[in-house]
């Protein structure tokens, strides 16, 4: 038996930021992968994940002021430049599911700058956009892509500089939690630990069988693609934008390469994570290029397409909490949309494991709430 003062389960973005906190503090701390460290199995893996401010709760846009301000501490930390401000826009069509009064009045509760355009405008500030008549626009000027491959990598090396053991190919069999320690298990070794933080993600349920808990997740296998516009200069002014209806569609600028990144939000088949595809899916990717084809018509074909796994809690809220009847053992999920939380939900998971409480308000993502404790909540993925 191992003894150490935390293990951290799942070393994608949130579990990596979580590894760096807690050894940063100090500790002594173990961190076990499944599979290898970078892997393209979950949901941080290539290149560009959206940070923004726009969000439809007051409390959603506070903490999406404390993730800016952690990823400038990370870059501080790290001696890299993991943000691209590129601007971002919200475009909501006539008659859409999204409806934009939440976002409006809880960016103005928080106090963020933005501006509502009209398709005219849109299309008069960056020719690319085709939107329909009637569409509206809130654009933030502090809309950014984060390297996501890099940003996990960042917290990996940060969390090993501060003495963090960071294994690989090491899926953990089982949790136990005997009330003074808690006791993890994999194929091959036991560690004894003071708490434990697990973000494995579609693999949560795994991990905490043992502890008798289950939350109710959904996992789904999503396809970002990249198009070749046949001249890709305008498409390196345009900012980030989000398609707010059903369904749902996002996309980036030209961003490391001369190609535009997009892809529809919950848009991909139901999947068990461990017998899942990594083939692209041709029906997927023309559905896309449809879409692609009438808002930025000048984006070109696509050429080449990758997989990407969601895991959806009911809500599509968030998980920062630890499990009831077990204060030593917290879980993290993201629920496809916390990757520009990564290095916040890290320090909110180190100190709700280390103290039971963090500054930070997460008191909308416990396991008490309806999307979790409800079997007739009705899903829905829509944010």
């Amino acid at each position: 038996m191992i003894e150490v003062d935390y293990v951290v389960v799942g070393l994608g973005a949130l579990g990596s930021g979580a590894a760096w906190h807690l050894a940063a503090r100090g500790n002594s701390v173990v961190g076990l992968e499944r599979f290898e460290l970078g892997h393209a199995r979950g949901a941080s893996h290539d290149t560009s994940r959206i940070l923004r401010h726009s969000y439809h709760t007051p409390g959603y846009v506070r903490l999406t002021q404390e993730a800016y301000d952690e990823w400038a501490l990370l870059e501080q930390e790290s001696g890299e430049d993991l943000v691209t401000v590129v601007g971002g826009l919200d475009l909501f069509p006539p008659d859409c599911v999204i409806r934009p009064d939440d976002y409006i009045a809880s960016m103005r509760e928080v106090g963020i700058g933005f501006e509502e355009l009209s398709a005219e405008q849109i299309t008069a500030r960056w020719p690319v956009f085709h939107p329909p008549p009637g569409t509206l626009g809130l654009y933030q000027e502090r809309g950014a892509v984060v390297h996501a491959a890099r940003g996990t990598a960042a917290m990996q090396r940060l969390a090993d500089a501060a003495g963090a053991i960071l294994l690989e190919s090491n899926p953990v069999t089982r949790v136990t939690d005997n009330g003074s320690r808690v006791r993890v298990e994999t194929g091959g070794s036991s560690y004894s630990c003071r708490g434990v933080v697990v973000c494995a993600d579609a693999w949560t349920n795994q991990v905490l069988a043992g502890l008798g808990v289950e939350i109710p997740l959904t996992v789904t296998l999503e396809q970002p693609t990249y198009f070749a516009p046949p001249d890709p200069t305008p498409y390196q002014d345009m900012p980030l934008w989000i398609w707010m209806d059903e369904p749902s569609y996002y996309g980036f600028p030209c961003y490391g390469e001369l190609t535009v990144k997009a892809a529809q939000d919950c848009g991909g088949p139901i999947v068990d994570p461990d017998r899942r595809t990594s083939d692209p899916d041709p029906a997927m990717r023309e559905r896309l290029a449809v879409f692609m084809g009438s808002l930025l018509p000048g984006s070109g074909e696509a050429v080449r397409s990758l997989r990407c796994q969601y895991t959806l809690t009911p809500d599509r809220d968030f998980v920062l909490a630890p499990v009831p009847g077990h204060p030593s053992v917290v879980v993290g999920l993201g629920s496809a949309h916390g990757f520009k939380f990564a290095p916040t939900f890290g320090r909110i998971l180190a100190d709700l494991v280390t103290t039971g409480r963090t500054s930070s308000d997460v008191s909308a993502f416990g396991f008490d709430r309806p999307g979790l404790t409800d079997p007739d909540y009705e899903p829905h993925w829509m944010v």
